[in-house]
């Protein structure tokens, strides 16, 4: 059963915060969590959610990043040599995007490794 589980939020096509919730109180009854919060984004708005726990497959973590939606994108800078350039980002106030990314520990490289869905049923790391 908790391999089982595993290997369905690893496949999971559609993620939303709905549906993020239900997967972290799936994941409290199921096994032992190690840390479970939100924090925010260093560089861009936004913030992540992410729960680290132990499973079937060791240490994992799974992650979900909410961002506003990118309106348009615009260059800013000077044709001059040695000049800097930068882009500035316009976002929605309204819209948002959100990706899911789940990691498995690797205890030899000690640091986190993406795992990929795959097919229904079907993972790789």
């Amino acid at each position: 059963m908790d391999y089982y589980l595993v290997r369905l939020i690893l496949t999971e096509k559609i993620m939303n915060t709905e549906k993020w919730q239900e997967i972290v109180g799936q994941i409290k009854d199921s096994f032992e969590v190690m840390e479970d919060g939100k924090r925010d984004l260093e560089e861009d708005p936004g913030y992540v959610n992410f729960i680290i726990f132990k499973g079937p497959l060791g240490k994992m973590k799974l992650e979900l990043t909410t961002r506003p939606l990118v309106l348009d994108k615009k260059g800013i800078g000077s044709r001059r040599i040695g000049s800097q350039s930068k882009v500035e980002y316009i976002y929605s106030e309204s819209e948002t995007t959100q990706t899911f990314k789940a990691y498995k520990w690797n205890e030899s490289a000690e640091e986190w490794t993406e795992m990929e869905g795959g097919e229904r049923g079907s993972f790789k790391l």
